[in-house]
């Protein structure tokens, strides 16, 4: 742990250096002066036991105002400009109004001291500070978003936005390009954002600075682009989401043209990124995604399911450029010159000059420069003497943070930043304290290393249920585990970034030893993601978040309490561990799901599909994964299977292969059933490389193919050797199954469109099945006569809750109604089962 000196104890240094007492009363508790009057009547003792106490108390009296400020920017930041303006100058005056008010009543008639000797001024109320600095604080943030907008909206872009019209534009690049997938028939996107300083449309020209995103097609080079660097383009202007940063969306006309490159210093830093990535080539794949994710925050080597099981165990802080990578490095620089006799008036420029250099090898995007200013509040709260001051700086820094770029106000990263940071200064060094009490003393850092993470998780918890609607409780572990690989690895990982530039074989020998410990970081993930139980389900969205938030609170102010009773009670815990082990080991006969007998089981995966059909007694044929390992696997736990004897991918759209990961980590795999339609081209690669990986053997689906798989008869109805003219490639090309199980007929149809049902309607004629899982989660687009000829009597729909897509669509609905189906839906009925009971069909619903 860094201990930076500790300055000189001073009576008069208000929350943030500025000249006032200390002795003001603040949200986490009250500090006395350490005044030299009182101090020296007593002697050095009595200086030194409020050295100590000012030490352990904290300043919170900046932190209130900046979490004011930064909730009512939250709300406004969609407002027009004039709203800013208003809020802003009202809490200008308020809080100019009370410091006049707080002058005054120094001034005022004098009173008389309790003790009867001399007189002192009235006092203002107790509120009056800090109610100034709540509007100060208020004041600063929406004035400065307003002068954001300000410039932002200045010109005709936003007008023409509106008009979508077309323009072409001279921009700067602002932040790295992104190739992102949809879950959808859709083709991939090209993400990024620009700075306009020209446009030209509508017959005119214009000086603008307005920040836009674009919206471009793999392939047209938009992809390729370096932050930084000077492009012109062409494209049409949209209206883009009220409250976000940009004003406007470019959907691009062809390529962009390269007009400046970033300049000398950050080509320097691109050089250096890029001979960094070749040095870590020869790495293990986990070590290879992971040195680059610690050192820089590159995930682009990441293997995809490495990063699910990471997110699965709240690690993925891990490969990201955050407050704790910076804590590190400056953390080491710091030890470095101190342990090599480096006067002391240069250590801290050192160590900022550290800073500045690992900042622009990140690339100073704002999330970067956020990871920066928290990192350095991180280290204040780890610090023996600066601790105090930690808690004024985390509120400084939000305040300033917040001003700089007002968009963090609705930023899920920014809010996990702060709250890590909130959490370690609060709760890691007592908590810290108190588990290393009973420890010997050479293992009580231990305490700390049990803390930090402890704290971190705990504050961050109420952000990670509004992320992913569950808690990973393995979460805590997994970072303790990781935590003492961490440094060296990002440590050694920068040495081999220094090094790559002088040399790349050099590189990668420092690289290799780094690879250990981030293989192990891996190892760790992928093993904490396949922990039973080690995601608790919550209540999703707001009412989880603030649920979660208030038992924190309610476990926090009432743990003291519990704390003594079950030190004079021990029953009490022991019962208490009897009841959590009683409610997770799973007992014979006494869970409920699935029920007994059920031969096709409907996962509840969100929006996609995920379909069991029951081949033996632990063994299954799975279609489809859902577009989330965490979900599909969790679905193969519940229904008790321990080898998947065959999984077949209808097509690889994300909704139904995202899950894949999560499936070939969990079980074991027999062979796979794919769809000879490699659409989406960067899609199909990866999920074909993962069951490679896995040791998977698989094969492409063909009309006519027939096999059995325990007690399942699989017939491949669909696609035929024709290719379907029209609609989209991969939907028409999904496998479409005609299945039975045990007596049960199902036909699978994946997202087959009406294009791709016509030639199937005379090769189904006159087969009758029991349940049809309805094409394309119910999407408007079906072929009523093939929906109509299966005569099923149950229809099962994979499809998410609120989903954007308005699966299913009334239509479907209606035509399922009126052919007589009984309508079984994930998004509404959970999961769902359906079996055989005395020749009959009975159908389940887990949440029904």
């Amino acid at each position: 742990m860094i201990s930076p000196d500790p300055p000189a104890v001073d009576g008069a240094a208000g929350p943030v250096g500025a000249a006032g007492p200390v002795g003001a009363v603040g949200p986490v508790g009250a500090v006395g002066p350490v005044g030299a009057a009182g101090a020296a009547s007593v002697g050095g003792a009595t200086q030194d036991a409020g050295i100590a106490r000012e030490g352990r108390v904290l300043d919170g009296r900046l932190l209130v105002p900046a979490l004011v400020a930064w909730a009512v920017l939250f709300g406004l930041l969609p407002r027009p400009v004039w709203v800013l303006v208003a809020v802003g100058a009202t809490g200008a005056l308020g809080a100019l109004a009370l410091v006049g008010r707080r002058d005054r009543s120094r001034g005022g008639s004098p009173r008389r001291d309790r003790s009867g000797v001399g007189s002192r001024p009235a006092a203002s109320p107790s509120w009056a500070p800090a109610t100034a600095l709540t509007l100060a604080a208020v004041s600063l943030v929406c004035l400065a978003t307003a002068g954001h907008l300000l410039r932002d909206r200045a010109g005709p872009v936003t007008g023409w936005a509106e008009e979508r019209a077309v323009v072409r534009v001279t921009a700067t690049v602002t932040t790295e390009p992104r190739v992102v997938d949809r879950a959808d028939e859709r083709e991939p996107l090209v993400v990024l954002h620009l700075r306009l300083h020209e446009v030209t449309g509508r017959g005119s020209s214009a000086q603008v600075g307005a920040p836009v995103l674009v919206l471009a097609r793999p392939g047209s080079g938009w992809e390729d682009l370096t932050w930084r660097s000077t492009v012109r383009a062409a494209g049409r202007l949209g209206p883009a989401e009220p409250g976000e940063r940009p004003v406007a969306v470019l959907a691009p006309r062809g390529g962009p043209t390269v007009a400046e490159g970033p300049g000398r210093m950050l080509d320097a830093v691109e050089h250096v990124r890029e001979r960094f990535r070749r040095s870590v080539q020869p790495l293990p794949a986990d070590a290879r995604g992971l040195v680059p994710g610690l050192v820089i925050g590159d995930t682009s080597m990441t293997p995809p399911d490495l990063t699910d099981d990471m997110r699965a165990t709240g690690m993925t802080h891990l490969s990201a450029v955050s407050g704790s990578n910076v804590a590190l490095v400056c953390g080491a620089v710091a030890v470095l010159v101190a342990r090599t006799g480096v006067p002391r008036r240069w250590r801290t420029p050192l160590v900022l000059l550290a800073l500045v250099a690992f900042v622009l090898l990140c690339r100073p995007e704002p999330s970067v420069l956020r990871a920066g200013v928290m990192g350095s509040v991180g280290l204040l709260a780890l610090s023996s003497g600066r601790r105090r001051v930690s808690l004024p700086a985390l509120g400084a820094a939000v305040v300033l943070l917040l001003c700089v770029d007002p968009w963090l106000a609705r930023s899920y990263g920014f809010a996990l930043s702060t709250l890590a940071t909130l959490g370690l200064v609060l709760w890691s060094r007592p908590w810290g304290d108190a588990l290393a009490a009973p420890l010997p003393a050479r293992m009580r850092l231990l305490g700390d290393a049990v803390a930090v993470p402890l704290a971190a998780q705990v504050a961050c918890a109420p952000v990670i249920v509004l992320l992913q609607g569950s808690i990973p409780v393995v979460a805590v572990l997994a970072n303790l585990l990781a935590a003492p690989l961490v440094a060296p690895t990002t440590v050694l990982g920068v040495l081999a970034a220094v090094a790559s530039p002088v040399s790349v074989a050099l590189g990668t020998v420092v690289a290799w030893t780094a690879a250990l410990p981030a293989w192990t970081i891996g190892r760790i993930a992928r093993t904490g993601a396949d922990v039973p139980y080690g995601t608790l389900d919550w209540v999703d969205g707001p009412t989880g978040a603030w649920l979660l938030t208030l038992l924190t609170v309610l476990a926090l102010v009432t743990g003291p309490w519990w704390r003594d009773q079950l030190r004079r009670r021990p029953w009490w815990g022991w019962a208490l561990l009897t009841a959590v082990g009683a409610a997770l080991w799973p007992v014979p006969g006494w869970s409920t799901w699935p029920p007994p007998g059920w031969l096709l089981l409907g996962c509840d995966v969100g929006q996609g599909d995920a379909f069991l059909l029951r081949s033996g007694p632990g063994t299954a044929v799975l279609v489809d994964t859902g577009p989330d390992p965490d979900l599909v696997r969790r679905c193969l736990r519940d229904a008790d299977v321990d080898r998947v004897e065959l999984l077949v991918l209808s097509h690889f759209h994300a909704d139904h292969v995202g899950g894949v990961p999560g499936v070939v980590d969990t079980v074991p795999v027999g062979a796979a059933y794919v769809s000879p339609v490699r659409q989406p081209p960067g899609v199909a690669s990866a999920t074909l490389a993962g069951l490679a990986a896995a040791g998977v053997r698989y094969e492409d689906g063909a009309a006519g193919q027939r096999l059995r798989v325990g007690e399942v008869e699989l017939e491949v109805v669909g696609p035929g050797p024709r290719p379907v003219v029209g609609g989209s490639a991969a939907n028409n090309g999904s496998l479409v199954l005609d299945v039975s199980v045990d007596g049960l007929r199902v036909l699978l149809t994946g997202d087959l469109e009406p294009e791709g049902a016509r030639p199937l309607r005379d090769l189904l004629a006159g087969r009758d099945f029991d349940v049809l899982k309805v094409a394309h989660h119910g999407s408007s687009a079906q072929d009523e006569r093939l929906v109509r000829a299966t005569r099923a009597e149950v229809a099962v729909l994979g499809v998410g809750a609120e989903n954007t897509f308005g699966h299913p669509a009334p239509s479907a609905l209606d035509l399922l109604d009126d052919a007589g189906m009984v309508v079984l839906r994930t998004d509404t009925d959970g999961d769902l089962a359906v079996s055989r009971e005395d020749g009959r069909l009975q159908v389940h619903r887990r949440d029904g």
